[in-house]
């Protein structure tokens, strides 16, 4: 999946596959997500947002079904 960089403490990428409703999230620390279910309309809230880290921590992250990758 292809990611896009992101301006974020925590978050260093964040890539989105509307067919599959999977979230893929790639930390600064090295580690690859992908988080499932997850909306189109959550994942254009999240690039939208003010704090990108901050909204996944607050809507995504031990919300939705989650797997390391």
């Amino acid at each position: 999946m292809e990611r896009l960089a992101v301006s974020s403490s925590n978050l260093a990428s964040v890539g989105y596959d509307n067919t599959a409703l999977t979230l893929e999230v790639e930390f600064n620390n090295g580690g690859v997500y992908q988080y499932y279910n997850i909306t189109e309309d959550v994942y254009t809230d999240l690039m939208n947002a003010g704090s990108i880290g901050s909204y996944f921590s607050n809507n995504i992250r031990n919300v939705y079904p989650t797997q390391k990758v």
